[in-house]
């Protein structure tokens, strides 16, 4: 029996056209081994909705965009006995790029093909799924800056963060971790399940989306003339290293801090309050990794 197979594909993510996917599909699928169904989305959440209707009739759903599609079609197959699958086709890609899966669209498609499946870990901040990365101080509040922009990719966001570095302020947070206590005052701080944001920039290279941890990454005030120093660790995997990184393992944290502000879940930027409750939920998504993907 043929595998189904459901592509949702998000037809502004990245600001990347994408009315050629589904020629490629075609091109490059196995249609001897998967029967697929293609739709797009029409507006913000519809992702989400398409792919829960479908956990149950289709064994793979593949997300077509950037990390928030990602975001909203894993987030219903969350759970479920479906996998999600990835073509990447956003900014950042982080998770995509910590499986292995190919950035090149039809080396995707056939990796689909594959059905290479792993079951990974997924986080929750304040009871919403994020499964590469969750955050607050300033990569939330720049994240809330890049989503007003209408130019996307990696030059953009940097140009973003030089701006902005000028005038943030690092706040002050307690943290209780797996019931430990810690108060520290902090330019951001990361819930990494995978090791990297996106475009291979790893704020804590070692961790694993298959150890049942989230890396809690505080990174700590430091002289502005070092931002690119800290900015070239994270790209040669040497972020760990820097004294002004500290980084914390634990399946429950929870994080108070001065006044409200952003967060971001996947890079997308919210709200939320004083108060924030995050935890990891082992071996939960089923997905289909890259072949060069190895556990960590």
């Amino acid at each position: 029996m043929k595998r189904k197979v459901l592509f949702v594909i998000n037809p502004i993510a990245g600001g990347k056209a994408k009315n050629h996917v589904p020629g490629l599909i075609q091109q490059h699928i196995d249609g001897s081994a998967i029967d697929y169904t293609i739709v797009f989305t029409e507006e913000a959440g519809h992702a989400h909705w398409l792919a829960k209707d479908a956990v149950s009739t289709y064994q793979s759903i593949i997300a077509v965009g950037g990390d928030g599609t990602v975001n909203e079609v894993a987030s219903a197959v969350v759970g479920t006995n479906a996998a999600l699958g990835v073509l990447p086709f956003g900014s950042g890609n982080g998770l995509s790029r910590f499986l292995s899966i190919p950035m090149d669209t039809g080396q995707a498609i056939r990796n689909i093909n594959n059905n290479k499946v792993e079951s990974i870990d997924a986080g929750q901040l304040n009871g919403q799924w994020f499964f590469n990365m969750a955050g607050m101080g300033f990569d939330a509040h720049i994240s809330q800056v890049f989503a007003q922009q209408k130019a996307r990719g990696f030059i953009t966001y940097f140009k973003s963060a030089v701006k902005e570095i000028l005038n943030y302020r690092s706040e002050n947070y307690h943290l209780q971790i797996d019931g430990a206590d810690y108060n520290r005052e902090a330019f951001m701080l990361s819930f990494a399940n995978s090791s990297q944001y996106g475009n291979n920039a790893h704020v804590s290279p070692r961790a694993s989306v298959q150890d049942g941890l989230l890396d809690v990454c505080v990174i700590k005030p430091f002289p502005l003339y070092r931002f690119p120093e800290m900015g070239m660790r994270m790209f040669t995997k040497t972020a760990d290293k820097s004294k002004y990184v500290e980084i914390i393992r634990g399946k429950n944290i929870s994080i108070k801090r001065g006044n409200p502000g952003a967060v971001h879940v996947d890079g997308e930027p919210q709200t939320a309050g004083v108060t924030a409750e995050v935890h990891i939920v082992p071996r939960s998504l089923n997905v289909i990794v890259g072949t060069a993907y190895h556990r960590v």
